[in-house]
C-alpha cells in the first residue's frame, strides 16, 4: 500500500487543519502526519484514531534546525509520497522532501489569497521563496479554480496545477435537533434565542467586526462566533461598545453542534480560497449569506438556492440577516433539505481524485486537469 506523510505547520482547529483530518478518514493509503509546530488539539485527535503523529519542534518560521530533524524522519519513514500542506510546511516539507529523495512531492495550496497568504501580506520575498520550492515538487493542487488562477499569477506552470476542492462529510453535518438543543444549554443560549452565527479564523479579512456591527441593528439576535484568532480582544471590546451579545466559542472541534445552534451562517469574509464554513453550513440546512466563497462563486448559479452573496455593508447584512430570521420564526424552513451543490464536495470523491494524484507518472496524470476542471465548473 502506498504510504503517505503529511506535513503541517500545524494542528490547532482551523480550515485546512481539519480538512486534513478529515482526509486522514477517507484516503486509501496509509498515512501518517507530521507537525512543525505543535501538535495542537487536533493533532491529538488525529492520533486517537490510530494515524501516527510527528512533532518536530520548529520554533520559528527561520529555525532552520527543523529541516535536517524533518529530512531524517522522511528518510527513516521511506514515505512514497510526501504531501504539504500551508505555506511554512511546504516551503520546509518539499527541501526536506528531496534531500531525503521522496519519489513523489505534493503540495496544497489552502490559503493563498489576493495580496495575502494565511493572512500575511505576501512580499516580493514571500512570492520568490514560494516560486523556488514550488519547483521542488511534483504537482500543486488548488482548492478552487479561484486558487489556481492566483497560483499562475505567481508563476506557477498551468501543467504542475491540479484543482481538487476541498470537501465535506455532509452526514456528519446533517440536522439534529437533539444536538441544537444540547449545544445551545452549553453555550447558555436560549431554546428560542436567534442565532446568528459566523465560523472561521479570526482575523481581519473574515470581517466579523462588520457582522457585530450588523447585529447591533437586529433586534434580540445573539451572535456565536466559532474560531480563535488574534483579533478576539477587539472584537469583544466592539461588541461591547455596541451592546451586542455574543458567544465566543475559540477554537472548537464541534462545529457542527454550533452549525445546528444557529438560525443563519454569516460569513462576511471579504478573501477565501475555498470557503468550508459556507459549505458545511448548508449541509447543515442553514440559509447563508456570504461575501467571498469560490466553492460557489465558480459554479454556476442555482446549486445552492439557500445562500445569497453580500456586499461589506453593514446596513445590507443587518436587513438581509433580519429576513433570514424571520423566515426561520416563521417555520417555513426544512433543515433536513440541502441543496445540490453539497454533493459536488463529497469528500469520498475529492480523496479517491486525490489518491490518484499520489500514483506515479505517468499514472497520475489520470487527475481531472485545470482546464477541464473548470470547464466544468461553468457547465
Amino acid at each position: 500500500m502506498t504510504r503517505v506523510l503529511h506535513v503541517i505547520t500545524g494542528l490547532e482547529h482551523g480550515g485546512a487543519e481539519r480538512q486534513l483530518a478529515l482526509l486522514l478518514r477517507h484516503l486509501p493509503v496509509a498515512c501518517e502526519v507530521a507537525t512543525l509546530t505543535r501538535t495542537g488539539t487536533l493533532g491529538a485527535e488525529i492520533r486517537r484514531t490510530g494515524v501516527p503523529v510527528h512533532e518536530i519542534g520548529m520554533r520559528g518560521n527561520r529555525d532552520l534546525a527543523a529541516l535536517p530533524r524533518l529530512a531524517r524522519l522522511i528518510r527513516r519513514g521511506r514515505y512514497d509520497v510526501v504531501h504539504t500542506h500551508l505555506y511554512r510546511a511546504c516551503v520546509y516539507g518539499r527541501i526536506a522532501a528531496r534531500l531525503a529523495g521522496t519519489a513523489r512531492v505534493i503540495a496544497t495550496e489552502h490559503s493563498l489569497g489576493d495580496g495575502h497568504i494565511e493572512g500575511r501580506a505576501t512580499t516580493r520575498g514571500v512570492r520568490a521563496l514560494y516560486r523556488a520550492t514550488e519547483r521542488l515538487g511534483h504537482a500543486t493542487i488548488a482548492v478552487s479554480p479561484t486558487v489556481a488562477a492566483r497560483l499562475r499569477g505567481w508563476g506557477v506552470r498551468p501543467g504542475r496545477i491540479a484543482v481538487i476542492p476541498n470537501g465535506i462529510d455532509a452526514a456528519a453535518f446533517a440536522f439534529d435537533a437533539a444536538r441544537r438543543a444540547a449545544t445551545r444549554r452549553r453555550l447558555g443560549i436560549g431554546p428560542d434565542e436567534p442565532v446568528v452565527g459566523g465560523v472561521g479564523r479570526l482575523v481581519p479579512t473574515k470581517r466579523f467586526d462588520l457582522l457585530i456591527e450588523a447585529a447591533a441593528r437586529l433586534d434580540g439576535a445573539r451572535l456565536l462566533l466559532v474560531g480563535a484568532g488574534p483579533m478576539r480582544g477587539a472584537l469583544e471590546r466592539l461588541a461591547h461598545e455596541l451592546r451586542v451579545p455574543v458567544v465566543f466559542t475559540g477554537g472548537t472541534s464541534d462545529v457542527a453542534g454550533a452549525l445546528a445552534a444557529m438560525d443563519v451562517l454569516a460569513a462576511p469574509s471579504v478573501q477565501e480560497t475555498f470557503g468550508l464554513g459556507v459549505l458545511e453550513a448548508l449541509a447543515a440546512g442553514l440559509p447563508v449569506r456570504y461575501t467571498a466563497c469560490p466553492a460557489l462563486d465558480d459554479l454556476p448559479p442555482g446549486e445552492a438556492p439557500g445562500a445569497r452573496r453580500l456586499p461589506t455593508d453593514a446596513a445590507v447584512w443587518s436587513a438581509e440577516l433580519a429576513r433570514a430570521l424571520a423566515g426561520d420564526r416563521a417555520g417555513d424552513r426544512d433543515r433536513t433539505r440541502v441543496p445540490p451543490v453539497v454533493a459536488r464536495y463529497d469528500i469520498a470523491r475529492q480523496a479517491a481524485e486525490l489518491a490518484r494524484l499520489y500514483l506515479p507518472e505517468p499514472a497520475a496524470r489520470g487527475v481531472v486537469p485545470l482546464r477541464e476542471r473548470a470547464q466544468d465548473a461553468a457547465t
